[in-house]
């Protein structure tokens, strides 16, 4: 078993590249029709400059990642997020952890979730149905995966439907790539260090 307590937080630190973003003003046409399509449809992040210089991968990346995270039907946002978030952790993807614990917070409303999580990694205190979440996709988010048909059978007598455990193997498995990514490209730093 993967042990995950880490120094996580709902802080979510800057990201610094390695490699330099693209700049808006000096894009091509093919990258700044790759990034009209940004991920939850905020700002041009970093990340997503430095990802416009495949523009190929990019023009793909985006709007998979926004059917993934934001599609309606299926599970929660807040759950999906619950996924993405098991998944960070494994990874120790500390910026990625702390973008999803925040968005869980809020969409919650709760941070007890979150702070239990931090608190006590695979250990910590959940209800049933946030137990069998954050075990199936941290056992999938492994290097090799560990998740096999006692999860899957878990999730279903958590009371989770097909269609969402179809879209928590999607945002887990999203972010068991996602995080590796963003290992490579850059590094979390505190804001404090970036000022």
């Amino acid at each position: 078993m993967t042990r995950i307590v880490h120094k996580f937080t709902r802080k979510v630190p800057e990201w610094q590249p390695r490699v330099v973003p693209v700049k808006l003003e000096e894009a091509t046409p093919q990258q700044l029709d790759a990034l009209k399509v940004t991920p939850s449809n905020t700002k041009v992040s970093d990340y997503v400059l430095t990802l416009a210089h495949d523009v190929e991968s990019l023009s793909v990346r985006s709007p998979l990642f926004n059917a993934i995270m934001y599609d309606r039907g299926g599970m929660s946002r807040e759950e999906r997020e619950l996924g993405a978030l098991a998944a960070s952790m494994v990874n120790r993807c500390v910026y990625c952890a702390a973008v999803h614990a925040d968005r869980h917070a809020k969409l919650s409303k709760d941070e007890t979730v979150t702070d239990e999580l931090f608190a006590k990694g695979e250990k910590a205190d959940l209800d049933p149905r946030n137990r069998a979440i954050f075990d199936f996709s941290r056992k999938a988010a492994e290097a090799p995966p560990s998740a096999g048909p006692e999860d899957i059978e878990a999730l279903a007598k958590a009371g989770l439907s097909d269609e969402e455990i179809f879209d928590l193997i999607l945002s887990s498995s999203l972010f068991g790539w996602a995080n590796r990514l963003m290992h490579v490209l850059g590094d979390p730093v505190s804001r404090k260090e970036t000022a």
